[in-house]
């Protein structure tokens, strides 16, 4: 019987605009800015170290290994099975844990803009968790009717991050002519324990590249479409998170600068230096858009990598369906959602809604930086020797760097606490999972075998 197979409807620009999606998380601009100038040295660093061996890595293992499941495949073909499904599985529960922080902060910052009502709505813890939830099944439903479709959610992400960074910039430009920076442009970092864990953060948001070559079965010419799609991508993050974290600190110092209400800070101090209301609502409308496109683009990769696990037998088999009409993963797809709305849920518990924002973001760069160990594992088994050993030294350094509590945790020991007992989880959820199906998976060959020869 032939495998279920994914229809091919990413070209150059989708592909553009869906990686640009995945990697540029405009989250991350404030919490930048709120950390200092030293944030843009940061940034640099990252991209030269991280995202272009990552890209490299990216480029040559999708031609090395074609096809639906990126990270799992490449794992999986260098390492054996269950390194594979490891390397899937943590890799699935980071952006699973992924989806919380990215819904939290981007239902907040966008109501936080759209006026005094909204604002205090957005400090609801209640009903910033219906809205959180809102946000991912939308972004999730859009790409479970068929990537026609849910491309144009990945695509409207995108453009909404280019022309954010391009509005921020231009705002930025016109304060600085009118009264000169709020900021001295120290872009040398400061070496200070209180933001240590935030070193990590940067790394996380250069990630994403990895997510693309998840669709390489959905693809158009992945072979020439991808590198490229990847390169014009990893410029713009690159330039999108310097240049932006400069921005807001020419609007405002680190220290008025919030990183849950950053993007409001700034929108409303330049709003009234300017003379612009409506500035405040249309940055509202471009994080929010961007907020969906991501999950979006990251529901739609990750979901990818379940389907090839479901086709290979290690988890159920209806992973490895396509539905019949839409022609996606939909079940890997409804997983995730569910996976993600129980953490967004259990991780409130006990805590406020800075320190669970804290620790989920924590958890998710610990678990979704754990795979990038096999990633350059096989970037080093396919001649990429530089990429390997850059990647590998950020992800060592973003690990441990993880797992410092920032100056907000006042329970250092219930942080450190629902980190290891998460990590721990993973990677024993993964054990029994792959143990089960794998006894399954090897019941099913033999009987296929005896029916062969019989």
């Amino acid at each position: 019987m032939a495998e279920p197979t994914l229809r091919r409807e990413l070209g150059l620009r989708d592909l553009t605009l869906f990686c640009v999606a995945c990697i540029v998380g405009a989250r991350w601009i404030p919490a930048a800015a709120h950390a200092g100038p030293g944030s843009v040295t940061l940034w640099l660093l990252a991209a030269v170290f991280f995202v272009v061996p990552l890209a490299v890595s990216v480029a040559a293992l999708s031609v090395k290994y074609p096809g639906a499941g990126g990270l799992y495949l490449w794992t999986r073909g260098d390492f054996g099975p269950w390194h594979g499904f490891l390397c899937f599985w943590m890799y699935w529960m980071g952006i699973a844990s992924w989806f919380p922080t990215a819904a939290l902060f981007y239902m907040k910052a966008g109501f936080s803009m759209l006026g005094a009502s909204y604002a205090r709505l957005s400090d609801n813890r209640l009903y910033l968790l219906a809205v959180g939830l809102a946000a991912i099944w939308i972004a999730l439903t859009s790409n479970l009717v068929g990537l026609k479709v849910g491309k144009w959610t990945q695509n409207l992400g995108g453009a909404s991050t280019w022309i954010l960074g391009a509005l921020l910039v231009a705002i930025a430009a016109v304060v600085w002519t009118r009264r000169g920076s709020a900021t001295p442009i120290d872009i040398m970092p400061k070496w200070e324990w209180g933001t240590v864990s935030f070193w990590a953060t940067i790394a996380y948001g250069m990630s994403g590249m990895e997510a693309a070559g998840s669709m390489g079965g959905e693809i158009r010419d992945p072979l020439r479409t991808l590198p490229r799609a990847a390169w014009i991508a990893s410029a713009f993050a690159t330039v999108f998170y310097a240049a932006g974290t400069v921005a807001l600190l020419v609007i405002l110092p680190p220290s008025k600068i919030g990183e849950l209400n950053g993007f409001a800070d700034a929108g409303d101090a330049a709003g009234l230096l300017l003379g612009i209301g409506w500035l405040l609502p249309l940055i509202a409308l471009l994080v929010l858009a961007s907020g969906v496109g991501q999950i979006g683009g990251l529901g739609a990769s990750v979901s990818r990598l379940p389907f090839a696990a479901g086709v290979d037998r290690l988890l159920p088999k209806a992973f490895g369906k396509v539905h019949p009409r839409w022609g996606t993963p939909h079940v890997a797809i409804l997983a995730l959602g569910v996976v993600a709305t129980f953490l967004l849920a259990v991780y409130q518990l006990g805590d406020t809604m800075r320190a669970a924002y804290d620790e989920l973001v924590s958890l998710m760069v610990i678990t979704g930086f754990l795979p990038y160990v096999y990633i350059f594992g096989s970037a080093w088994k396919a001649g990429k020797r530089l990429s390997a050993i850059s990647g590998w030294a950020i992800t060592v350094l973003a690990i441990v760097c993880s797992v410092v509590p920032t100056a907000e945790i006042t329970n250092v020991w219930l942080f450190e606490g629902k980190l290891a007992a998460g990590t721990a989880a993973v990677i024993l959820s993964a054990w029994l999972v792959y143990r089960r199906h794998q006894r399954v998976a090897g019941a099913l060959g033999r009987v296929a075998a005896s029916d062969a020869v019989n």
